[in-house]
């Protein structure tokens, strides 16, 4: 762990926000990198707390950026590209879980960290031809809330945020993605309610 942060750290102060947003883009889109993203945005916001809007704000558009290349990838290759990057029996229940919630399912992943799956619903949302406006705002939403969260966890506990998010990280991720889910299933029904008023 503290070698793998010692390279993160180096690589991201080398680079700043360009070095952030390029780890989203590569790890939302064609690599895996699962917390090396996380961990740049943590050290580089406890060098800098000034910047944590400049550093999550480059990691959220890093990653609806490499999202939007997975989406349009889907909806060109379609399922032979979704089977051919995930076990069948995990597509089957992604597909599944797709179908039932929709967004949802692209939104919550989102928001949680590694090994949560994410890029399956992705795939999932290009080859269902989900509404692209409505994708990248639940992208934007999901992983917005995640780096602004971490970077306020390097703002508050400094060079102990990378041990508090190993330490808690998921628990919160769940608090965070519950919020999001509840705030959502309010707004969806106060819009319900209006439109139902306005006939």
């Amino acid at each position: 762990m503290h070698s793998l942060v010692a390279r993160v750290q180096a690589l991201a102060l080398a680079l700043g926000a360009p070095g952030v947003f390029l780890l989203t883009f590569l790890d939302s889109s064609v690599l895996s990198l699962p917390e090396i993203a996380d961990l740049a945005i943590l050290l580089l916001v406890t060098q800098h707390k000034s910047r944590l809007v400049l550093y999550a704000g480059s990691a959220t558009l890093g990653s609806v950026a490499g999202c939007l290349l997975l989406y349009h990838l889907g909806r060109k290759g379609g399922d032979a590209l979704l089977r051919s990057r995930f076990a069948g029996r995990g597509v089957e229940r992604a597909s599944r879980v797709f179908s039932r919630y929709g967004l949802m399912a692209v939104l919550i992943p989102a928001v949680l960290p590694p090994p949560a799956p994410f890029k399956v619903f992705v795939l999932l949302a290009g080859i269902t031809r989900v509404s692209q406006p409505r994708f990248i705002l639940a992208i934007t939403l999901g992983r917005g809330v995640r780096y602004f969260g971490e970077g306020y966890l390097a703002v508050r506990y400094g060079d102990q945020a990378a041990v508090f998010l190993e330490e808690h990280g998921r628990t919160m991720s769940l608090w965070l993605a519950g919020a999001l889910v509840g705030g959502l299933a309010v707004y969806l029904a106060w819009r319900k309610a209006l439109t139902h008023k306005a006939r």
